[in-house]
């Protein structure tokens, strides 16, 4: 027996790394039978086949995390990726980057990407906005290199998800902290000016013995569906619940109730009114879900 990590899973095969090397499994059919299917980032313990080198796996371990979009297991800390300009930075997409993170209780980085294209006014919006609501930046150029060692740094000793929309240079970014990665990068879109879809498939990278990274496919959204209820939205804005505290109501949603403390803060700029709007249109598609 052999402990592992899959580091892929294409069609019904998954890829373990060992301290012996990858082998090519199937899953137990015991795993159907309970309806548990490996998941990339995965710890598991395996059997290997004398006959043809492959293996079967025979345990999946405990996971300390697990994501749906992308499916993967015991990721460590999320670097969600957007660049400032080419395509222009989406604060909308961003929060819901931000929630589905939240709800998974990763550590987060935001990293601004092409800050080469930027001006020192936009840099410092963003700055202003995410810095109150309790999240460290990253800066990043991939022309200049600037941000790149730190960023280095963030990655090691975790799982490391990349989450963003296509286009934002995930993978060219990664390609500078490895070039032995040679990630396929693309260019955006003139046309839609979004990132043409390089990432076919959610794989575990290895950068050292004790730091993994995910390229995940780009997303154009993320369903809000696993929110139970509307009251719960606020615990994945850190700045919102932080002051909720402070409203009369428990059960205040910060939208119309009175003496609601949330709002007061927004009048006085400790909350972006940019994060606001986008609390607000996420409370009410949760609304709307549970309405069906």
């Amino acid at each position: 027996m052999l402990e592992g990590i899959i580091i892929k899973g294409i069609g019904g095969f998954y890829y373990v790394e060992t301290e012996k090397g990858i082998y090519e499994c199937r899953a137990r059919g015991l795993f159907r039978e309970e309806k548990i299917t490996p998941l990339v980032g995965d710890k598991v313990l395996i059997r290997v086949s004398e006959e043809d080198n492959t293996g079967y796996i025979e345990k999946i371990y405990d996971r300390i995390s697990q994501l749906t979009r992308p499916p993967v297991a015991n990721v460590t800390q999320a670097i969600i990726v957007m660049s400032i300009n080419n395509p222009d930075i989406n604060f909308w997409l961003l929060d819901r980057f931000l929630v589905m993170a939240e709800y998974e209780k990763l550590n987060v980085e935001i990293c601004i990407n092409k800050i080469d294209l930027s001006t020192t006014e936009e840099i410092s919006l963003i700055e202003d906005i995410y810095g109150k609501a309790g999240y460290s930046i990253l800066k990043t150029s991939t022309k200049t290199d600037e941000g790149i060692l730190e960023l280095t740094e963030v990655l090691k000793n975790n799982i490391t998800v990349f989450a963003g929309p296509s286009g934002v240079g995930k993978s060219s970014l990664l390609n500078k902290v490895d070039p032995n990665l040679k990630l396929v990068t693309g260019e955006v879109s003139k046309k839609t000016t979004r990132g043409k879809h390089t990432t076919r498939h959610v794989e575990l990278m290895e950068l050292d013995s004790n730091s993994y990274v995910l390229d995940t496919p780009g997303f154009s959204s993320l369903n809000l569906d696993f929110i139970q209820s509307d009251v719960e939205l606020a615990r994945y804005f850190k700045e919102i619940y932080e002051y909720s505290n402070k409203c009369k109501f428990i059960s205040c949603l910060h939208y119309k109730e009175p003496s609601c403390e949330v709002k007061r803060q927004v009048d006085e700029g400790n909350i972006s009114s940019i994060r606001y709007e986008n609390y607000l249109y996420f409370l009410d598609e949760i609304k709307n879900i549970r309405r069906y």
